[in-house]
């Protein structure tokens, strides 16, 4: 399928160690990857401190009109995994699927701690914002699911068809 201009994609990393240099991002690179086999322009990963510094990275990737964010990190449980109350403070329309979606790949693929991921989906404006787990793993899993929809969801959200 083919959607005329290039889909403009962002990952943001939420890490506020990654953000110190205390490690490498290893879950930004995965998905920036997996976007470009899918043909999309892709910038990032973006690595910022979980918290504020995340709904500020994805009120900007709106006003500069991105398709997609991904975002990877700070879904658990810690007191400091806060992406997605960042998120929800951003988008408009929930699409709350994606992220059950993920999860129920991750159990079904046996990692049963897939269920803790607390990430959430919506629409920002027209900006689509997924948030996917800090894990390798549970960036490849995010991907798996992804890969199968994500250049239809973007048709649609630039008005195609159903």
């Amino acid at each position: 399928m083919s959607l005329g201009d290039p889909v403009r994609a962002l990952v943001v990393t939420a890490s506020t160690r990654a953000a110190a240099g205390v490690y490498r991002d290893e879950g930004g690179p995965i998905l920036v990857a997996g976007l470009v086999e899918l043909g999309f322009s892709v910038d990032g990963p973006v690595v910022v401190a979980d918290g504020p510094p995340v709904e500020q990275a994805l009120r900007a990737a709106v006003a500069e009109g991105y398709d997609l964010v991904l975002t990877t990190g700070g879904t658990g449980l810690t007191p400091a995994d806060l992406t997605p109350e960042m998120t929800a403070q951003v988008i408009e329309r929930s699409a709350s699927g994606i992220a059950e979606a993920i999860r129920a790949h991750g159990v079904a693929a046996g990692v049963p701690s897939a269920v803790l991921s607390r990430g959430i989906a919506g629409l920002a404006g027209r900006t689509l914002v997924v948030n996917l787990p800090g894990s390798p793993g549970g960036c490849r899993d995010g991907m798996a699911v992804l890969r199968g929809f994500l250049v239809h969801a973007v048709d649609q959200i630039r008005g195609g068809d159903h």
